[in-house]
């Protein structure tokens, strides 16, 4: 009997179980898909604060480019800074001009003198923010320091709060969906014990005993790994307007949104389905791995 045809008949079989199977794997792939998603974006979030200069500070009237330059060798040598950009008074009105090209009588009343140099800071880490804001609000020649200290540890919290429950989330859901399937192909094994006994006898190899059983439990990750993967992706591309413009401004994601009506986002569609159905077809089998392992000598 081909190894397929008897995969399906132990699944028309035992329906009840099958369904149980396939359902736990759907589960942990949609729960484990959307903490995955919410992750990625919270890390592309905080990947773009991470490239903007975080911290502005603005250097008294009377300080210019001498006392940047200490300021910027002090930060370096602290070994938490990523980088510095020196604003002189000539490029803040230019920046000044810019943002306010469309009012003339503003642009009238602004002069470079009554404009504050200013140094952009970058630090590695979100983390060394307040750190660094003391260490510049100690140094001559600084009248303010200006960063988004709520925003940043916000995001901070969001993204590990994120990352430890949906981490921790998805590994309870993995070892349930490898119990759960490793009990419903144990009580395979147990119904079939004097079949498998009869097969050993006439001399079948342990591959041939062992492969239905494997096939059987990576079918149910396969099929949860693909439903799931359908839904999550639907739900990316109907919710598609109300992302863009909550997290539009942010480029990377305003770039992956974008793609969502081209041919780039059916090829990252395409990989996302492969490589679920692949992850999920490898956790059943893994499944029942462990319960041949148990059961079957």
């Amino acid at each position: 009997m081909p190894i397929t045809r008897e995969v399906r008949t132990h699944i028309r079989r035992s329906p009840y179980q099958a369904m149980a199977a396939t359902l736990t794997m759907f589960l942990t792939f949609l729960v484990g898909g959307v903490f995955f998603l919410a992750t990625l974006a919270s890390v592309m979030v905080l990947g773009y604060f991470e490239g903007k200069p975080q911290v502005t500070v603005f250097l008294t009237p009377k300080a210019g480019q001498l006392e940047a330059d200490n300021l910027k060798a002090k930060l370096e040598a602290t070994g938490k800074v990523a980088g510095t950009h020196y604003v002189s008074k000539e490029d803040a009105l230019a920046i000044y001009r810019q943002q306010n090209q469309n009012d003339p009588l503003l642009l009238e009343m602004v002069t470079a003198d009554i404009l504050p140099a200013s140094l952009e800071v970058s630090a590695t880490d979100p983390q060394y923010l307040s750190e660094l804001a003391t260490v510049i609000g100690g140094s001559e020649g600084v009248d303010e320091v200006v960063y988004q200290r709520d925003v940043v540890d916000s995001l901070l919290a969001w993204t590990n709060a994120i990352r430890l429950v949906g981490g921790t989330l998805a590994l309870l859901l993995v070892v349930d969906s490898l119990l759960i399937i490793g009990t419903v192909i144990a009580m395979k094994i147990a119904m079939k014990r004097d079949e498998i006994e009869i097969l050993t006898l006439v001399g079948a190899t342990p591959w041939t005993i062992r492969a239905p059983f494997i096939l059987e439990g990576g079918f149910y990750g396969f099929i949860g790994a693909a439903v799931a993967s359908v839904i999550l992706s639907g739900v990316i591309a109907w919710l598609r307007p109300q992302l863009f413009t909550f997290l539009g401004s942010i480029p990377t994601l305003s770039g992956l949104f974008t793609s969502l009506t081209s041919s780039a986002f059916l090829i990252s569609l395409a990989v996302f389905l492969a490589g679920n159905m692949l992850l999920g077809f490898c956790l059943g089998a893994l499944g029942s791995s462990i319960a041949l392992r148990r059961f079957l000598k």
